[in-house]
């Protein structure tokens, strides 16, 4: 593996010597100012390590190691400073903003030591992290495959929603996008405890029973607790025990939490979701907005969040609508009608919903043993 080392020095003599002793063992990158070493970060990347003077004009290497630790924060940073600037460097240490410093003058052998070490944290920052994404990703595939096997209306549900969420995060330009797409698909995930019978009343927008109400609230919690412990998705499990929280503070969970307070994914899962129960109960766009700004005015939605659905996507995806048979079926393909057995008796997939592997195993199970309607209608983005 190519590992690329940056100095920052505003001494080109300094730079000049950290190429020689590492010329063929790394590619060495140098930067003679904190805003060079920035610019070059940004081109290069990625970057395993960064050793910075303290001493620069303009930009002095506590600030710049910092601007590092936003921008590239796998980046393994290191201060080279003298003894007159050791307050500084044990603050910024403290603040746990580098991984080490050196003192100047730097011996060779100690430089090479120390840069050896810093390229093995490099590897473990990484790998965790890939190891992580992969554990990550892996996890909440087989939770929504479970859903698509479990509670084909519910998984329905959450691939609609999730697709008016991606609008969200298209025009409002989310910091950290992945958790809110991760909450829509999940959303639905504490339904695989409610029986179909109450989950079809409520999709179609029919009343409930008093005591089938208490089993449909609880599912926004229930879905939280369930992914709550899988690592880094703390706060995805808070967007979806919020979900079905008012802006004015009524709904679920029973708290003092209202406004602003609501985290902002939650605000914007209430309203997909809420948009997508009056899109499948047959209302036109322009009615779902009126009915929408009027419970806005009630204090249901964040008014903020109603002016950005309202506004136009630029782009949509553009389907395709056709018919294939059971061997023809692919994962990127969405059910365009509800589908059921050969006998009309079970639903296996919903309207809207998104086909998957484990999904297609399941029909072509069910099909050898009583068959399956055939052929299937289904929709398909042009853009693959």
């Amino acid at each position: 593996m190519e590992y690329k080392i940056l100095f920052v020095d505003d001494d080109e003599n300094i730079l000049s010597s950290f190429k020689r002793q590492f010329y063929g063992i790394y590619t060495v990158l140098t930067a003679i100012s904190g805003e060079d070493g920035l610019s070059t970060i940004e081109k290069e990347a990625p970057v395993a390590l960064v050793v910075s003077d303290y001493r620069m004009p303009e930009m002095n290497g506590v600030e710049f190691l910092s601007k590092v630790r936003e921008i590239s924060p796998n980046t393994v940073r290191f201060m080279l400073t003298g003894q007159a600037d050791m307050d500084a460097v044990i603050k910024v240490i403290n603040e746990g903003r580098i991984f080490r410093f050196l003192t100047k003058p730097c011996l060779p052998d100690l430089m090479k030591k120390n840069i050896e070490d810093g390229i093995e944290q490099y590897n473990l920052i990484v790998s965790e992290k890939l190891l992580l994404e992969k554990t990550l990703g892996g996890s909440i595939k087989v939770l929504t495959d479970i859903l698509s096997l479990v509670s084909p209306q519910a998984f329905s549900r959450a691939s609609r929603v999730r697709r008016l969420v991606q609008e969200f995060i298209d025009k409002m330009h989310l910091k950290k996008p992945w958790q809110l797409e991760i909450a829509a698909m999940l959303s639905q995930i504490g339904c695989v405890t409610v029986p179909d019978f109450i989950i079809s009343k409520v999709y179609n927008n029919k009343e409930l029973l008093p005591n089938e109400f208490p089993m449909f609230q609880n599912h926004p919690r229930i879905g939280s607790e369930m992914i709550a412990n899988i690592p880094r998705l703390k706060p995805v499990a808070k967007i979806i025990e919020y979900q079905e929280k008012l802006y004015n503070g009524s709904g679920v969970p029973k708290d003092d939490i209202a406004g602003e307070n609501i985290p902002l994914g939650s605000r914007i899962l209430k309203l997909a979701l809420d948009f997508d129960s009056l899109i499948q109960s047959g209302s036109k766009r322009e009615n779902i907005m009126e009915i929408i700004n009027q419970r806005t005015k009630l204090g249901w939605y964040d008014e903020r969040l109603v002016k950005i659905l309202d506004q136009p996507v630029e782009k949509r995806k553009k389907f395709v609508s056709t018919e294939v048979t059971l061997n023809k079926l692919t994962d990127n393909m969405i059910l365009a009608d509800d589908l059921f057995n050969k006998r009309m008796t079970i639903l296996l997939g919903s309207k809207g919903q998104e086909v998957t592997k484990s999904f297609i195993y399941r029909l072509i199970n069910i099909h050898k043993n009583e068959g399956i309607q055939q052929p299937i209608k289904v929709v398909y983005p042009l853009d693959k």
